[in-house]
C-alpha cells in the first residue's frame, strides 16, 4: 500500500515554471492547496482452494522399426483415451499435446571403444486434461496408469472462474483505499475524501506466482476450527489454496 499528498509538487511546479501560470491559473493552485490530493495504491487478495486440476499423461511404444513403433503407440492411447472418457472427462477437457517419434540408440563398448547402435524406434503420445473432481484425482491417476500411461506430469491447481473472487476482492480494495485517504485526511484537518479517478494494475490468478505486501484475507470470515479432514483419495494429493487479487491506485480530493 503506497500512499501520497500531491499538494508540494503541485505548488513547487507552479514556482518553479511561470509559463505554467499561463495553463493553470493561479486560483486553481490556491483550490489545490485548500483540497489536496491523496493517491493510495491497494491490493487485495482473496484465498481459496482450487476447483479443478489439469495433468499430462502420455504413453510410449518401443519397436525395431518405426511403423510398427507408432502402432505399438496407438493402441496404448486409444486405450488410453478410452480410460480418460470412461473416467467422465468431458471431451472439451482431453486435448493431445504432442506425438513424437524418434530413433532409440544403444552405446556399447566394442575392442574398448563406445559405439552407438541403433535398437529401434520410440513413438510416444502426451494428452492433456482436466478435471474438477480434485477430491478423486488419486484415484484417476491409478485408473489411468493402469491403463497404460507411463508418464503422469502435475497436477497443476487452477481456480476455473475467477471473475467472482476478482469483483469481491474490488469492492474491498475499494472500501479500503475509501477507509485509508479518509483517514489521512483527518489526521491533516480535513473531514472526507471525493474519488477522483481509479486505475486497476494487473490482476492476478490461481497458478500465478505473486509477491506484495497487502494483506492477504479469506473470502468470508473465517469458520470455527474444522473437524479433521479426511484423506483425499489415498492422501497423495494436497491442492492448498490458491490467490486471486487486484490492484488498484485510487485518487481522492481531500475536502473539508
Amino acid at each position: 500500500m503506497t500512499i501520497s499528498i500531491l499538494l508540494a509538487a503541485l505548488a513547487a511546479g507552479g514556482a518553479a515554471a511561470p509559463a505554467a501560470a499561463q495553463i493553470v491559473p493561479e486560483a486553481s493552485l490556491a483550490d489545490l492547496a485548500a483540497t489536496p490530493l491523496v493517491r493510495v495504491n491497494i491490493a487485495e487478495t482473496l484465498r481459496r482452494p482450487p476447483d479443478e486440476a489439469s495433468l499430462t499423461v502420455g504413453t510410449e511404444g518401443r519397436a525395431p522399426t518405426a511403423t510398427a513403433a507408432v502402432a505399438a503407440n496407438k493402441i496404448k492411447t486409444e486405450r488410453l483415451l478410452a480410460a480418460i472418457r470412461a473416467a467422465g472427462l468431458r471431451e472439451r477437457d482431453i486435448q493431445t499435446q504432442g506425438i513424437q517419434l524418434q530413433a532409440d540408440y544403444r552405446y556399447e563398448q566394442i575392442d574398448g571403444r563406445g559405439q552407438q547402435r541403433l535398437a529401434g524406434y520410440i513413438a510416444t503420445n502426451s494428452v492433456l486434461i482436466k478435471t474438477r473432481d480434485i477430491d478423486s484425482l488419486t484415484g484417476l491417476i491409478d485408473r489411468l496408469t493402469e491403463a497404460g500411461a507411463t508418464t503422469v506430469y502435475g497436477p497443476n491447481f487452477a481456480i476455473a472462474d475467477p471473475a467472482p473472487l476478482r469483483r469481491e476482492a474490488r469492492l474491498r480494495a475499494l472500501a479500503r483505499g475509501a477507509e485509508e485517504a479518509t483517514e489521512y485526511a483527518r489526521a491533516n484537518g480535513f473531514t472526507s475524501v471525493r474519488l477522483l479517478s481509479i486505475e486497476e494494475g494487473t490482476s492476478f490468478r490461481g497458478t500465478d506466482v505473486v509477491v506484495t505486501g497487502a494483506r492477504v484475507v479469506n473470502l468470508s470470515a473465517p469458520p470455527p476450527p474444522p473437524p479433521p479432514v479426511p484423506e483425499r483419495d489415498g492422501g497423495i494429493v494436497a491442492p492448498g489454496q490458491l490467490d486471486t487479487g487486484v490492484s488498484l491506485g485510487l485518487l481522492y480530493r481531500m475536502e473539508r
